[in-house]
C-alpha cells in the first residue's frame, strides 16, 4: 500500500512526536548511526493522503507566487518553509473546528512540504525562462503579440522535465546526503523550522497569523491597480495608478526634436518612477541589501550613462537601415541594457561555476564510487528509493522530453538524446553545488547548454532554448528534491515515501504553472510592453536566455556596434567582479554584486527601486529588533508576495474574459 493511515489515537500522535535529537546533531552522524538513532521506521505516519492533498493544494497556489515573482525578477523563492507555516496554522484551525480529528505529525508535514515544494517551485523554472523567451522571439513588428505554444505542448513539456529532474536525484541521494553528509542549508533550515513548530506551536500560530494578514493586504493591490472599474467608458482605469512619476523634478539626460525644438527627457521617460505594486518591495526584503543596492546602481547607470549614449549612437545597418542602439528611453533596458547586463551575469555565473572545480571533481568521484564505503544496513533496501524507479521514471521523462522536442521544437532526436545525457552530468554537479553552498547554478547549466547548441544548431533559437530548458529545469527539480530529502533525513523520515510525496506535487504544479502563465501572459506584449508603458512582467531570466539565442542566430557582425561593444564590456565586468569576490571574501559585502548590477541594467528602474526600498526596510527592522525580524520578516514578505501573486492571476483572468474589449 502506497499511503499510510493518518494517526487515529492520541497514542499514535504521541509516537510521532519530534525526536529529542536536534537536526544540528544529525548533521554530524554517519549513515549507520542515523539508522540506529534517528530513523523513525515504518510505524510513524508520514506519507498520508491528507499530507499529499494539503501539499498539492498549497503548492498549487504557491506556484502562482513563484511564477509571478519569476516573471518580475527572474528569481525563484523556496516555498517549503512557507508551506510548513501555513499548513500548521490551517490544520490547527481544522482541529479547533472539529473538521480534523488528529494533528498532522511532524513527518506528515515534512511530506506535505515536499509535495508543496515540488508543485510550487520545481515546475516553474522552464516557463519563466526558456518558454517566455520563445514567446518574445515569436513577436515581430507585424505581430507584436507573438504566438503561444499550444496548451497541451506546454503541459507535456513542463511535466516531463519535472519528472526527469525528480528521478535524476535518486542515484545522487545516498552519496550526497547519507555518505558525504553535505549540508543542503535550505533543507536543514526547513527541518529546523519543523522542529521549532512542533516544539513551540504558539510561535507558529503567530507567524502564520502574520503571514495571513500580509497576504490579505497584498491581495488588495492587483484588483486596485489592474481592474478597469473607474473612469469613462473606453478610458477606464484601476482605483490607483500602476506607478507614480514622482521623480520628474530631477534632471535627466537626453532629448528629442519636437517641431524643431529640443524637448528634454524626464526621469520617467527612462522608467524612473515609483511602482505602486508592493510585490517587489517584499521581494527586496528577502533578497537583501547588497544585491538590491547594486540593482539600483545598475538602473541608474543605464538611465544616466548607457541609455543616453545608446540614444545618441546611430548606425546604418545593412539589413534594417539607420537605427539607434536604443530607439526610445523607455526601451533602453531591453534594447541596450540586455547586451550589457546579460553578459555580466553570464560570464560571472560561468566563471563562478568553473572556479568550483573541486565540487565538479567530487561530483564525478561520487558518481564513480569514489566516496567513502559504508557497511550496508539491512534496512537500506527497504527505505532508499530503488534504482529501478530511476530507470523507469528516467526513461519515461527522457523519452517524453526528446519526443516533444523533436515533434514540436524541431530538435533532431539525436540532439535531444545528447541533451538528456549532458543533463544528467550537469545536474549531478549542480546538486553537489546546492549541497555545499545552497546555490543551484541553474543559470550556468542553461548557458552551457545554450553555448553547446549554439555551435551545433546555430540558426535555431528554438532548439537553443528548449535543449537548455531541459538541463536547467531538471537541475532545479533534482536540487529541490535533495533539499527536501535532506530535511526528511534530519527528522528521521523514510526517503522512499518522501520521494513519492515529491513526485505527487508535479501534477498540481504543472497545472498551476501552465495555466497561470497563460493567464498572466496572454501574449508577448505582457513581456515587452506596449508603447511607452513598461511591461507587466519584464522577465529578466527570459531576456537573458533570449539574448544568448539571438547572438548565435544573427552573429555578432550583424548587431549594432554598441551592442557588440556592450557584450564584451559586460563579459569583462562579470569576470572582474567574480575574481574580486573570490580573492577578497572578507570584503565581499562591500564589493559590487555581479548579479545585482546585471539585473539592474536589464530591468525598468522602478523594479530595482522597489527592491531597494524593501531591502532597506528589512535592514532597519533587523537593526532595531533582530528577534522580531527573525520571527516575522520571512512570513510577512512571503505572505505579501503570495497574496499579490494569487489575486494577480485572478485579475488577469478577469481582464482577459469579463473586461476584455
Amino acid at each position: 500500500m502506497i499511503f499510510q493511515p493518518a494517526p487515529r489515537t492520541q497514542a499514535e500522535v504521541d509516537a510521532a512526536r519530534p525526536l529529542d535529537i536536534g537536526p544540528e546533531k544529525v548533521l554530524e552522524m554517519d549513515e549507520a548511526t542515523w539508522y540506529a538513532q534517528v530513523y523513525r521506521g515504518d510505524g510513524v505516519a508520514q506519507l498520508t493522503l491528507r499530507a499529499v492533498a494539503m501539499g498539492s493544494i498549497l503548492g498549487f497556489f504557491l506556484a502562482f507566487t513563484n511564477l509571478y515573482v519569476g516573471l518580475k525578477t527572474g528569481w525563484g523563492l523556496g516555498v517549503a518553509i512557507t508551506a510548513c507555516i501555513v499548513s500548521y496554522v490551517v490544520w490547527t484551525i481544522l482541529l479547533a473546528l472539529k473538521v480534523a480529528k488528529t494533528p498532522m505529525t511532524i513527518l506528515e508535514t515534512n511530506c506535505m512540504q515536499s509535495t508543496a515544494s515540488s508543485a510550487g517551485y520545481a515546475t516553474v523554472g522552464t516557463v519563466v525562462s526558456a518558454v517566455a523567451a520563445l514567446l518574445m522571439l515569436s513577436a515581430s513588428a507585424e505581430n507584436p503579440q507573438g504566438a503561444h505554444m499550444p496548451v497541451h505542448v506546454l503541459l507535456m513539456w513542463t511535466f516531463f522535465q519535472a519528472m526527469l529532474g525528480t528521478v535524476l536525484a535518486i542515484p545522487m541521494k545516498r552519496t550526497l546526503i547519507n555518505r558525504d553528509r553535505l549540508k543542503f542549508p535550505s533543507g536543514a533550515a526547513a527541518a529546523t523550522t519543523l522542529q521549532s513548530l512542533y516544539s513551540t506551536g504558539d510561535i507558529a500560530i503567530r507567524k502564520g497569523r502574520a503571514l495571513m494578514i500580509a497576504a490579505l493586504v497584498g491581495a488588495m493591490f492587483p484588483p486596485a491597480i489592474d481592474l478597469p472599474l473607474f473612469g469613462k467608458a473606453g478610458e477606464k482605469t484601476g482605483l490607483i495608478p500602476a506607478s507614480l512619476n514622482i521623480f520628474d523634478w530631477l534632471p535627466a539626460r537626453g532629448g528629442k526634436l519636437v517641431d524643431g525644438k529640443l524637448e528634454s527627457f524626464k526621469p520617467s521617460d527612462w522608467t524612473i518612477g515609483l511602482d505602486m505594486n508592493p510585490v517587489m518591495i517584499a521581494a527586496g526584503a528577502l533578497v537583501g541589501m547588497r544585491t538590491s543596492i547594486w540593482m539600483a546602481i545598475g538602473g541608474l547607470i543605464l538611465a544616466y550613462f548607457v541609455g543616453p549614449a545608446a540614444w545618441d549612437w546611430t548606425w546604418d545597418s545593412p539589413i534594417t537601415g539607420e537605427m539607434r542602439a536604443a530607439s526610445a528611453p523607455h526601451k533602453a533596458w531591453k534594447e541596450i541594457g540586455i547586451w550589457l547586463g546579460v553578459p555580466i551575469m553570464v560570464s560571472s555565473g560561468l566563471l563562478a561555476f568553473a572556479m568550483q572545480w573541486r565540487t565538479i571533481v567530487r561530483a564525478f568521484q561520487g558518481l564513480l564510487g569514489g566516496g567513502a564505503k559504508v557497511e550496508e544496513d539491512p534496512r537500506v533496501t527497504a527505505t532508499e528509493v530503488p534504482m529501478s524507479w530511476f530507470v523507469i521514471g528516467g526513461s519515461i521523462g527522457a523519452v517524453g522530453c526528446v519526443s516533444v522536442a523533436q515533434i514540436y521544437f524541431e530538435v533532431p532526436w539525436y540532439y535531444g538524446v545528447l541533451a538528456i545525457f549532458m543533463t544528467f552530468f550537469l545536474s549531478l554537479v549542480a546538486c553537489r553545488a546546492t549541497g555545499e553552498s545552497d546555490i543551484t547554478p541553474v543559470g550556468a547549466m542553461g548557458k552551457i547548454m545554450q553555448l553547446t547548441y549554439g555551435v551545433l544548431i546555430p540558426q535555431s533559437t528554438t532548439a537553443n532554448l528548449m535543449t537548455a530548458s531541459i538541463t536547467a529545469s531538471a537541475a532545479g527539480s533534482a536540487a529541490d528534491l535533495l533539499n527536501d530529502l535532506k530535511s526528511g533525513y534530519l527528522l528521521g523520515a523514510n526517503p522512499r515515501r518522501q520521494f513519492i510525496a515529491q513526485f505527487a506535487g508535479i501534477f498540481s504544479g504543472t497545472l498551476a504553472t501552465v495555466f497561470g502563465f497563460y493567464a498572466l501572459v496572454p501574449d508577448a506584449t505582457a513581456l515587452t510592453g506596449v508603447g511607452t508603458a513598461a511591461p507587466a512582467f519584464p522577465a529578466p531570466a527570459a531576456q537573458a536566455w533570449k539574448a544568448v539565442a539571438e547572438v548565435f542566430k544573427h552573429g555578432l557582425e550583424n548587431m549594432h556596434p554598441m551592442h557588440q561593444k556592450a557584450i564584451f564590456v559586460g563579459a569583462g565586468i562579470g569576470v572582474v567582479l567574480t575574481v574580486l569576490d573570490a580573492a577578497l571574501p572578507k570584503l565581499r559585502k562591500w564589493l559590487p554584486s555581479a548579479t545585482g548590477l546585471g539585473l539592474g541594467i536589464i530591468l525598468p528602474f522602478n523594479y530595482p527601486l522597489s527592491m531597494l526600498i524593501g531591502a532597506t526596510i528589512a535592514w532597519l527592522w533587523t537593526r532595531s529588533n533582530e528577534k522580531s525580524a527573525d520571527d516575522y520578516l520571512v512570513p510577512i514578505s512571503a505572505g505579501m508576495i503570495a497574496g499579490i501573486s494569487i489575486t494577480g492571476v485572478i485579475v488577469a483572468v478577469l481582464n482577459a474574459s469579463v473586461f476584455a474589449g
